[in-house]
């Protein structure tokens, strides 16, 4: 595992500074044949015009006034660092962590604590479009107002096979989380976070018992909201902000990598979100 400079070039400021943290480690397993990573496909929203996919978490990053980003790859998946260097002109500066396979998205974010310190963590996905594109900003507005260990950006998908559905009380409190349930009746799901570094220090535990990590997701593939569910029964504080109007793409599956390249596609926005036309 090659270990990298803190990002930015300096040790984590305390919980007012803020880290991105960007998993990249995965194979792409449901998108044979593509010609280079899928992190740095040119996709869009249909009524936007294609850039690398990971240029539209890394501008969420900047809009939030987040400087810098640290980026987990798996070995062999040069052409990302390649296309993106060192970042830092339309975007937060950025370092890499290379690590060789790991179990699944948990794992491959477990491999990173080390190097965020007592920041607080910006979570997004390379692969996961959003609107509006300043959610980041609120969601960091949320945490510092009120100290949440955890502050999920909600979204709304009639999908819930393929995400993790978000129950929340009238203040904000997530009161519960179900992970890939084709039967949840819930309209919410969660595609960014703000973590703190209470939940830094669970997650790295939570991963080095692999009691815990039986126990929650069984002999299937631990997925962060199984950590973020097991966080809240243990007390730690888990809120959300909705977006209502907002939308969200995952280009992770050929279907909606389909739509996040091909424009004027009105109507559909990928796992369900609102439709392109909604602001």
């Amino acid at each position: 595992m090659s270990e990298p400079n803190p990002p930015g070039g300096a040790a984590a400021a305390g919980e007012r500074d803020v880290v991105g943290l960007v998993p990249m480690a995965g194979h792409a397993r449901r998108l044979p044949g593509l010609p280079c990573s899928k992190e740095i496909l040119p996709v869009g929203f249909p009524d936007e015009e294609p850039r690398p996919a990971c240029l539209h978490l890394l501008g969420y990053l900047r809009e939030a006034g987040i400087s810098r980003a640290l980026l987990v790859l798996r070995r062999g998946k040069w052409d990302v660092p390649e296309q993106l260097g060192e970042g830092g002109e339309d975007g937060p500066r950025l370092a890499y962590l290379v690590v060789d396979d790991t179990p699944g998205v948990v794992h491959t974010l477990a491999r990173a604590l080390p190097f965020v310190g007592d920041s607080l963590v910006a979570l997004g996905f390379p692969d996961t479009l959003i609107q509006p594109a300043d959610a980041f900003v609120r969601l960091l507005e949320r945490q510092r107002a009120r100290g949440a260990d955890v502050v999920l950006g909600l979204f709304p998908t009639d999908r819930p096979e393929k995400t993790d559905m978000v129950r929340l009380d009238a203040r904000g409190r997530v009161q519960g989380l179900v992970v890939k349930d084709p039967s949840s009746r819930l309209t919410h799901n969660w595609c960014i976070a703000i973590w703190s570094s209470a939940f830094t220090r669970f997650l790295r535990e939570f991963v080095s018992r692999p009691d815990r990590v039986h126990a929650e997701a069984g002999s299937g593939e631990l997925y962060p909201g199984h950590v973020i569910r097991a966080g809240l029964r243990e007390g730690l504080r888990v809120e959300g902000v909705r977006f209502p109007n907002g939308r969200f793409l995952d280009v992770g599956t050929p279907e909606d990598l389909r739509r996040a390249t091909t424009r004027g596609e009105a109507g559909r926005s990928g796992r369900g979100g609102r439709p392109p036309s909604l602001p």
